[in-house]
């Protein structure tokens, strides 16, 4: 089994199978107070998903884009969670986890596609996909950048854009199976944040003449 938690888009937590198969998936909306909600997602998933025979064999963490502060409360969660049930953590880009959901939906897109996620100060987060790989990984053409919201339809033209408000967890844990069966490191360790935190590290003081 593997566990998936994302706080790139709101808070959400899934658990899937040996088989891929969605177990249990829980989510919170909204930017603010995923340190208040991740615990009871992480309560509310094991508990439905307790019946499964199978041990849990890694903890799949969202990796972003995403804000400075909700992203890095649900890596925390992921990582604290991981070490305690000594399991490995797999980092998986939020964007592919958004690309998987809507390459496996009813009509999945038969050409390039973009993915676009709210970067809040009026910009957006988009990564630009076609299909997937031979290993069932979202192929990513063009990597996640920030666009002004006002540029987004200069920038993508008439390539067809999917703008997603929720990040599965489910998906994150999807992506993450696919990754350790192909042997793949998909990402590195730290967040994609695009922008750096507004808290910043005080100057020191200025030294006084005597």
């Amino acid at each position: 089994m593997i566990l998936g938690v994302d706080t790139s888009l709101g808070s959400a937590v899934g658990l899937i199978g040996h088989d891929g198969r969605t177990l249990a998936e829980v989510s919170q909306g909204g930017h603010l107070g995923h340190a208040e909600a991740i615990g009871t997602l992480l309560e509310q998933v094991l508990a439905a998903g307790s019946e499964d025979e199978d041990p849990l064999t890694h903890v799949a963490a969202g990796m972003g884009p995403g804000p400075f502060t909700g992203l890095r409360i649900g890596i925390a969660a992921a990582r604290a969670f991981a070490l305690g049930r000594d399991v490995p953590v797999i980092a998986v880009p939020s964007h592919h986890a958004a690309a998987l959901a809507v390459i496996e939906g009813e009509h999945p897109p038969q050409h390039p596609f973009a993915i676009l996620t709210d970067a809040r100060r009026r910009e957006t987060a988009v990564t630009v996909y076609e299909g997937i790989d031979v290993d069932g990984i979202p192929h990513a053409v063009v990597d996640t950048v920030l666009v002004p919201q006002a540029d987004v339809d200069r920038k993508l033209g008439a390539l067809r854009r999917f703008e997603v408000t929720g990040i599965s967890g489910a998906a994150v844990a999807r992506v993450a199976r696919r990754a350790v069966a192909a042997g793949r490191t998909l990402t590195g360790s730290e967040p994609l944040y695009l922008r750096p935190p507004d808290a910043l590290v005080p100057a020191a003081p200025k030294k006084v003449g005597s």
